[in-house]
């Protein structure tokens, strides 16, 4: 009879688990026993540097087609304002030269000022090639920012919002601008021109795009805001006219007081340097008002822009002293004053005598303070 007698089993023993850290620090050798920094071994450095070169690897492409858009946006926006530019410029100066040479006409020659329309065609193309700009650099800066896959929806509309909120804060600046863009544009008026602004007369010194500068006639510096200005009245463009109104008895002769005139005219318009300040010849219109004892006669010559008052007092000057020599008389006034022969009656102002002077009449009798009753009257 056969036994099996199965093999002794193995003895078994179990480890209990120790967790260790995942990197041990590296025993300081120096003798006060700190610990330092851990030092990345050289196997590190390698994994690093291959994951960097591998994300370069994966991505370089995507870069250099960000970087070579955005360069292609750059180039084409700076060749695109550059030509603008230009084209604005030429456009302008063939303006200029079109509008040149007099109109036409000789009184259009004279009109014709070289300096003032080369410095309206300088602040119009100006404010043309800024306003370009501003357009072709902002919609440029916009397609980078959409390069970059930046989301302009937020971007946008935040701008809307915030120009609305600015636009009723502002409206008066924008108002302002507006205005001194097509005050600009129109030409209303330029730097050395005298005008009358409503609010202001003077001569212009500065024109802005919000602000224009006026020098009064005694020297002061008026600022107005353009979006101010409801009417302008250039006394510089064009020309102007010098009206001469002389006052003179009734009963002078006309024919003399014409031919008087008309030698004052004649003289005038010879003479320099009033032969150039003078656009035509001085005209004696005739009489402007018959009244009662006077008339009026009017004297008008068309003149240099802004020369008029000059012109109208030595037209004064040479009127007098050629009305003296012909013993023509001048009145002061419209209505020449009436002579009175008779002196005033000095009795008129004397008032007419009273009823309360007569001591004995009833009215002063009335008047009389009464008796008291404890005291006899008086017989």
């Amino acid at each position: 009879m056969t036994f099996d007698i199965p093999p002794a089993a193995e003895p078994h023993l179990e480890v209990p688990a120790v967790s260790l850290p995942a990197a041990a620090p590296a025993a300081d050798p120096s003798p006060s026993g700190a610990t330092g920094p851990a030092v990345p071994s050289l196997r590190d450095a390698q994994e690093g540097a291959t994951n960097a070169a591998s994300w370069v690897e994966q991505n370089w492409s995507t870069w250099l087609a960000i970087g070579l858009r955005v360069l292609v946006i750059l180039v084409i926006a700076a060749v695109l304002r550059v030509v603008v530019r230009r084209a604005i410029t030429r456009l302008i100066a063939r303006m200029g030269r079109t509008d040149g040479p007099g109109g036409g006409s000789a009184l259009g020659g004279l009109l014709v000022n070289a300096e003032r329309r080369r410095q309206r065609s300088q602040a119009i193309a100006s404010v043309l090639r800024s306003v370009a700009s501003f357009v072709i650099l902002g919609t440029a800066g916009l397609m980078v920012l959409a390069t970059f896959q930046i989301d302009l929806a937020p971007l946008l509309a935040s701008a809307g919002v915030a120009g609305v909120a600015i636009g009723f804060g502002a409206r008066n600046l924008v108002t302002d601008f507006l205005s001194g863009v097509f005050m600009i544009l129109e030409d209303q008026y330029g730097v050395g021109d005298t005008i009358d602004a409503g609010v202001a007369t003077g001569e212009v010194v500065e024109v802005g795009l919000r602000v224009t500068k006026l020098r009064g006639p005694n020297g002061a510096i008026w600022y107005i805001r353009n979006g101010e200005v409801k009417r302008i009245a250039n006394l510089s463009q064009g020309w102007a006219t010098a009206n001469v109104d002389v006052t003179l008895k009734g009963d002078e002769d006309l024919d003399v007081v014409q031919d008087t005139l008309d030698d004052v005219a004649g003289r005038m318009g010879r003479e320099e340097p009033w032969n150039e300040l003078l656009w035509g010849p001085v005209e004696v219109l005739g009489l402007d008002s018959v009244l009662l004892d006077s008339m009026v006669v009017r004297v008008s010559a068309k003149t240099m822009p802004g020369k008029d008052t000059t012109v109208e007092r030595e037209l004064r000057w040479r009127i007098k002293r050629a009305f003296d020599a012909a013993d023509i008389r001048i009145v002061g006034g419209a209505t020449a004053p009436a002579e009175e022969d008779d002196a005033p009656d000095p009795a008129a102002s004397v008032a007419p005598p009273s009823a309360l002077a007569n001591p004995r009449s009833p009215q002063t009798r009335a008047a009389e303070p009464l008796t008291p009753p404890d005291r006899p009257q008086s017989h």
